[in-house]
């Protein structure tokens, strides 16, 4: 069967899909290569040729399909048959199939796969931000830093290299759109290697590009967001000038390493909001501990918790003592910020579950100090004790994260709203 003559037939059962509400499915015909195999034929009746329709889709999103291709295999089956009842001499079957990932560098335990849509959702993320991806150069500046740019060809003939036509296009005619190096097939990002278009979007954020710490850490949690459901991660590898060089590596669907990341990029943005310098040094500890020494994240997480508490404390001229432990710190903050559950309407919905939750948010730096003391850094242990697990300290870091990051934005929405003097 030539693929003219399977497109209509792709197109209709998508269609039939989409009216039957089964998006998934719909999405399975739409979105991925197809092509069908005679699998067989008899000769009962006039003949019958058994067609199976493959669906070609990329190994990661084969594989966390799991039962459910099964089900989706069967609903497009249906469609299939639906659609072509009235045909007496074809049959049609559907089975989803992965894609194959060869390339050269595979034994290495690197993978290129990155799917094309979430390339794209990432690249529309930053159209609809209107960020631009060369940052504080411009595009040669940029480009220069990933690529050889005097080897690739240009694609005007007035000139004998990329760096020309790109300036040329770029600045002296302006006729290319901000956006124009996604689709350069010179630089292949969308249908190129997953380690390019990673290296592409770690230099977007790289110090030299975007020297605004805050900005780039709320970009890479951005593109975490999308690359996470591909397998992928940015993380920071090493620090420039005070501010975060990120690198990117595979992460395990099963492992919750990605979410202690985002805890510690989280715990970033507000260190970067407040203001607050000598908070970095502990974020530093924290992502070094969480899985190396989980005792020394447990005592981080609670320092962390109490720098913040003082700077607020600070920045609200509200004074407080060496003698003031993390409970009176936490009390004062409260007070200050008016988070004091009796601030919720009774009249409001869902009043006393948002009461509950204030309630608990207060009650998590008690518990960090007591697990501090029990399994922390900071205190003697008998001979008998046991340590707890990596798993616990992200419990320990993200509890201390959510606190400091609800009391800064809480600090900085009563700063705004508050009167000048």
């Amino acid at each position: 069967m030539e693929q003219t003559e399977i497109e209509p037939l792709l197109a209709t059962v998508y269609a039939v899909l989409r009216a039957e509400g089964a998006d998934e499915a719909a999405e399975v015909v739409r979105g991925h290569p197809a092509n069908a195999e005679l699998t067989g034929n008899d000769n009962w009746n006039g003949g019958t040729n058994y067609w199976e329709i493959h669906f070609i889709i990329p190994a990661l999103e084969y594989a966390k399909l799991g039962v459910k291709r099964v089900q989706l295999q069967e609903r497009i089956t249906t469609a299939l048959r639906t659609v072509t009842e009235h045909e007496q001499s074809d049959a049609y079957s559907a089975l989803i199939v992965p894609a194959r990932e060869y390339h050269v560098d595979w034994r290495s335990g690197k993978s290129s796969n990155l799917p094309k849509s979430v390339r794209q959702n990432i690249t529309d993320g930053l159209r609809l931000e209107n960020v631009k991806w060369y940052g504080e150069l411009n595009d040669v500046e940029f480009l220069s830093r990933l690529y050889e740019l005097e080897t690739l060809p240009s694609t005007d003939s007035r000139y004998k290299d990329a760096v020309g036509d790109i300036w040329q296009h770029r600045y002296n005619n302006d006729d290319w759109d901000d956006d124009w190096v996604f689709s350069d097939s010179r630089f292949n990002l969308f249908d190129g290697s997953a380690e390019a278009f990673l290296r592409f979007l770690c230099e977007t954020v790289h110090p030299v590009v975007r020297p605004q710490r805050e900005e780039a850490v709320k970009l890479v949690e951005h593109f975490n967001d999308q690359l996470q459901n591909a397998g992928w991660e940015l993380y920071q590898e090493q620090q420039i000038a005070g501010r975060p060089r990120f690198s990117y590596r595979l992460i395990s669907s099963a492992s919750t390493e990605g979410n202690a990341t985002r805890s510690v990029m989280r715990a970033r943005v507000v260190v970067e909001a407040l203001s607050a310098g000598w908070m970095a040094k502990q974020i530093e500890r924290l992502e070094y501990a969480v899985d190396s020494d989980p005792e020394l994240a447990i005592g981080t997480a609670k320092e962390l918790v109490e720098s913040c508490c003082k700077s607020i404390l600070t920045k609200r001229e509200i004074p407080f003592t060496k003698a003031d432990d993390l409970g009176n710190l936490t009390k004062k903050v409260t007070k200050a910020l008016q988070l004091v559950p009796d601030g919720v309407s009774e009249a409001a919905k869902g009043a006393e579950n948002i009461k509950n939750i204030l309630r608990n948010l207060t009650q998590l730096t008690s518990n960090l100090t007591q697990l501090r003391g029990l399994y922390g850094t900071g205190h003697g242990k008998d001979g008998q004790h046991r340590g707890l697990q990596p798993r616990h300290a992200r419990l320990a870091v993200a509890a201390a994260v959510a606190f400091i990051d609800f009391v800064s934005e809480t600090h900085r929405y009563r700063e705004a709203s508050e009167p000048q003097s």
